[in-house]
């Protein structure tokens, strides 16, 4: 049986992630290693719990003995690192939790890689890291990073030193990067599930500045499918785009959302721009496409009913989260805002 570390495996991406391989791969055992912050929920994986093939440790990246006792004692043939601080606007509001986690947490685990001779390690990361576009072109792997938040700076950091690691050390790594992802089990920070909740409270939807950002959305189980494949059949010392071809204005997205829940659209907001915001995010996936013959089967409207209809079905999920800690979080990135005329 093979032995898969899954770091950040409570999170959104990661417990979809561990639900597919855990279905698809039945002599795949699941080690989710995840220190449980604020984004990380172990009712993202009820029922997985249950599975033999299942195992939960509660450790923290950026603890080297915890990461060391892990290695010992599950032996691993690969790892596919999830676990990241990854929100732009909290970056903003505190930076250095996303160098220590997303720089410092991604090296002992590289260093860890190398200790234990592991086979492959999956780092993935984000379009973020090459800036914002224009109104043409798209981001390829051949594109220079431009990164533009703390976030995605300490990402390029992330994504630079697991490079080196092929390169000084042979460190077998593979890297992806991917567009906006959507769908079940998305922390309610992110501009989908945000707005979905206000919506069917009848709050505010605060749209950042014009509303006119475009962003690639990809959903979410096209992206564990995406994974999987490079996991086994990409090359090491290789960076994958993985995109899902739907780019979207930020606008389009909460009318869309709207219209699905039958609000109206006097609930958009218009508020002050997040600082540094990014205009354009596109992914050409040809390499991915070309190479390892995968490509997205969710077309974006059918994706967004599918997630809407979760959200709808899932209310007691998150009413739970939006009742915690992230209260306060909403009031300290929205409650001034809301109050202001966009700039």
């Amino acid at each position: 049986m093979k032995n898969i570390l899954v770091t950040g495996g409570a999170g959104f991406i990661g417990s979809n992630f561990i639900r597919y391989m855990l279905q698809k791969h039945d002599t795949y055992r699941i080690i989710n290693f995840d220190v449980l912050t604020y984004a990380g929920n172990l009712e993202n994986l009820a029922g997985v719990d249950l599975s033999p093939r299942y195992i939960f440790v509660k450790g923290d990246i950026c603890d080297d003995t915890a990461v060391e006792k892990s290695f010992l004692e599950y032996p691993i043939d690969a790892i596919v690192h999830f676990a990241a601080e990854s929100h732009v606007d909290r970056s903003i509001l505190g930076p250095t939790a996303f160098v220590q986690t997303n720089v410092l947490g991604t090296t002992l685990l590289l260093e860890a890689t190398r200790r234990h001779a592991v086979r492959r390690f999956l780092h993935v990361s984000t379009d973020e890291v090459y800036g914002s576009l224009g109104a043409e072109g798209k981001f390829a792997e051949s594109t220079p990073i431009h990164p533009n938040s703390p976030y995605s700076a300490s990402k390029a950091a992330s994504d630079l030193l697991v490079l080196s690691y092929f390169r000084t050390f042979q460190t077998p790594v593979i890297i992806t990067r991917c567009s906006n992802n959507y769908g079940p089990y998305q922390f309610p920070e992110k501009l989908i599930p945000l707005m979905i909740a206000n919506a069917l409270h009848d709050k505010p939807l605060p749209v950042y500045g014009n509303g006119l950002n475009v962003r690639d959305w990809l959903y979410v189980e096209d992206h564990c499918r995406a994974l999987d494949v490079v996991l086994h059949d990409g090359k090491e010392g290789e960076v994958y785009n993985i995109g899902g071809n739907n780019e979207k204005k930020n606008i389009d997205i909460v009318g869309l959302i709207l219209r699905e829940l039958n609000k109206p659209l006097s609930l958009i907001t218009f508020v002050t721009d997040r600082r540094g915001h990014d205009q354009r995010y596109a992914i050409d996936a040809a390499k991915i496409t070309q190479q390892l013959g995968w490509a997205p089967q969710h077309r974006f409207e059918e994706g967004m009913r599918e997630t809407i209809r979760w959200y709808l079905d899932h209310q007691d999920w998150w009413q739970r989260i939006l009742s915690g800690e992230y209260r306060h979080y909403y009031e300290r990135q929205y409650s001034e805002r809301l109050k202001k005329e966009p700039v």
